[in-house]
């Protein structure tokens, strides 16, 4: 019988918390830079990898933890299938459990949905040294709390990911970008307009006055869409694309803090500093030295949150404060799922 290595993660989970001893979650260390400054002692999942089911027709894959992000969209498109969410890699050892636990979605995120939108089920050890399985391989099959989607975007601090599967999608036949010079109130007023019409955008960016749409299905679908939208066709859209998710462009460059704003689409954000605009208006890159307080007061009086993306130093707290009812919330379901404090001490709030 070939050895698991879910057996190994979970011997270092039952080891840690009869020692009392934190556990980093450690992947390929592309999201390192995410969150605040995680203690304990590195809990390693690279050899945790490979492929344990994948049905083509079903548009269903099932892969360990420490797969290589890379070589799962390889195999996708050999296929000519790919994950819909489009997440972003930040490294070449980017590995899908990385992925989910940040809950990582890139610029068709607005258009097809969230990381979290195609968990379909995941195996975890819990904070008891347990091996839980959670959903399945179907969108929908058990009643009950989906446990599996509550760990997407958790940052490793309710349990270890083992396994995850996903449901995939067919690629689009043909891709076309657009881009115009348009100020950014236009842009996204436009956006919006076109937001009710039936039409194949599948990403948007606004960057330097210029207005970049990303058209995706049927040729004739797309000549319809073009002629609604206007603008000049964009050549090599697959690198701009590909820089925008993986934050190449020059914008990003720099030692500049760079906050991560979700906004309704039509909010503005009139805030000192530079802008990127994606998905349709409701995230901005604000790269600003203004206060932190200011920041989030801005998205909170338009109904959104801030967190501080990057920062030269790192951050005490990057995530939007949470209001004391839901971080007792937070903290209860911490306690239940980890309740010796084991996993990603300190990853997200300070709390826990």
């Amino acid at each position: 019988m070939p050895h698991d290595a879910s057996t190994d993660v979970r011997a270092r989970v039952i080891d840690a918390i009869e020692r009392q001893a934190p556990l980093a979650i450690v992947g390929g260390g592309t999201k390192h830079f995410l969150g605040r400054e995680v203690q304990g002692e590195p809990l390693a999942l690279g050899d945790h990898r490979g492929v344990v089911d994948y049905h083509p027709e079903e548009l269903v894959l099932t892969a360990r933890a420490g797969t290589p992000l890379s070589e799962l969209e390889t195999l996708l498109a050999e296929q000519g299938q790919m994950f819909a969410f489009e997440p972003p890699h930040f490294g070449a050892a980017a590995t899908l459990g990385g992925t989910i636990a940040a809950n990582l979605s890139g610029p068709r995120r607005a258009y097809a949905g969230a990381a979290r939108d195609f968990v379909l089920g995941t195996r975890i050890v819990n904070g008891r040294g347990e091996i839980l399985r959670f959903g399945g391989e179907v969108m929908k099959n058990v009643a009950g709390y989906d446990l599996s989607r509550l760990v997407t975007g958790a940052m490793g601090t309710l349990g270890v990911i083992l396994d995850i599967s996903l449901k995939v999608l067919p690629r689009p036949r043909e891709t076309l970008t657009l881009v115009q010079s348009l100020a950014p109130r236009a842009a996204i007023e436009n956006l919006c307009r076109w937001a009710a019409a039936p039409l194949p955008i599948s990403a948007s960016c606004i960057e330097d006055e210029h207005l970049y749409v990303r058209l995706s299905g049927t040729s004739s679908a797309l000549a319809e869409a073009r002629v609604t939208i206007g603008g000049e066709v964009l050549e090599d859209a697959d690198t701009f694309w590909l820089e925008v998710r993986e934050q190449r462009r020059p914008f990003f460059a720099g030692e500049t803090q760079l906050w991560r704003i979700s906004l309704p689409p039509a909010a503005p954000l009139d805030l000192p500093g530079e802008q990127v605009i994606e998905w349709g208006g409701a995230l901005h890159w604000l790269k600003s030295d203004a206060p932190a307080a200011t920041i989030r007061a801005t998205a909170a009086e338009h109904g959104g949150h801030a967190m501080l993306f990057r920062s030269p130093a790192r951050p005490d707290s990057p995530w939007h404060p949470l209001p004391e009812p839901l971080m007792q919330l937070h903290k209860r379901i911490k306690a239940a799922m980890d309740p010796h404090d084991i996993f990603n001490r300190g990853r997200m709030y300070a709390e826990f």
